[in-house]
C-alpha cells in the first residue's frame, strides 16, 4: 500500500477528472460548431450537474472536501504567498490558502459558463432552453458573457496547469498523482470518519435528475 495520507476521496476525484474531459468537450464542440453544437449543450448541463454537486459536497462531504476547511481569509493566503516566494513553503495535507482561491475561481467561472450558456443563442440554429423566456437583448448579452467568460475560463485552466508544474519543478511537491491516487505522501492522522459513499452517489442522482428537469423542454 501506498505510505502517505488519504486525502481526496473518491467523489471529489471524479469530479475533477469529469469536468476536465467535459470542459474539454466543450470547447472542441463550441468551435466545431454545426451539429455538434448539440453536444456541446448536453456536456454543458453535465457541467452544470457536476458543479451543484460540487457545491453540496462541499459543505457535506468528508473532511478535507469541505470548504470550510481549506477556505482561508486574505491574511492566510498572504502569508502563505510570503512563504512561498520566501521558499519555505511547507506541504499543506489539503488545499494551500493559494490553492483554495484557485479551487474557488474556477468553480465561479465554470457556474457562471455553465448558468449563462441555459439563455445563450447563436442566433443560428441553437439556443439554451431558457432562452426564449428572456428578453431577446438579455439572452444576447448572456451569450457575451458566455464568450468572454470563456477567455476567463481557458485562462484559468493555464494558471492552474502552471501552477501544479511550479509545485512540482520548483517545490518538489506533486500535486497530480494525489489527484489520481487520493493520497498524498504525507503521514498525518485522518481527521473524521469518512463520509458513506452511498451520500455521495444519492446527491449525485438528486442533482443529476435536477437539472434533467430543469432543462427539459
Amino acid at each position: 500500500m501506498q505510505p502517505g495520507t488519504r486525502v481526496w476521496d473518491l467523489p471529489v476525484r471524479l469530479f475533477h477528472w469529469m469536468l476536465a474531459v467535459l470542459i474539454l468537450v466543450l470547447f472542441v464542440t463550441g468551435n466545431l460548431g454545426g451539429d455538434w453544437l448539440e453536444w456541446h449543450k448536453r456536456a454543458g448541463y453535465a457541467v452544470l450537474a457536476l458543479v451543484l454537486f460540487r457545491a453540496i459536497w462541499g459543505v457535506v462531504g468528508n473532511y478535507h472536501a469541505r470548504f470550510v476547511n481549506f477556505v482561508r481569509g486574505p491574511r492566510s493566503v498572504a502569508a502563505y504567498v510570503k512563504t512561498l516566494v520566501a521558499g519555505t513553503s511547507k506541504p499543506f495535507l489539503g488545499h494551500n490558502p493559494l490553492g483554495a482561491l484557485s479551487v474557488l475561481a474556477l468553480l465561479a467561472v465554470v457556474a457562471l459558463q455553465a448558468v449563462t450558456g441555459l439563455f445563450a443563442n447563436d442566433d443560428i440554429m441553437l439556443e439554451g432552453p431558457f432562452a426564449s423566456r428572456v428578453s431577446k437583448q438579455l439572452s444576447d448579452l448572456l451569450t457575451k458573457v458566455h464568450k468572454l467568460n470563456s477567455d476567463l475560463l481557458l485562462f484559468l485552466i493555464a494558471l492552474h496547469v502552471l501552477a501544479i508544474a511550479y509545485y512540482y519543478f520548483a517545490r518538489k511537491e506533486n500535486l497530480l498523482t494525489p489527484m489520481f491516487t487520493g493520497i498524498k505522501n504525507i503521514v498525518a492522522e485522518s481527521a473524521e470518519k469518512p463520509r458513506p459513499a452511498w451520500l455521495a452517489w444519492v446527491i449525485a442522482a438528486v442533482v443529476g435528475l435536477a437539472v434533467y428537469l430543469l432543462v427539459k423542454n
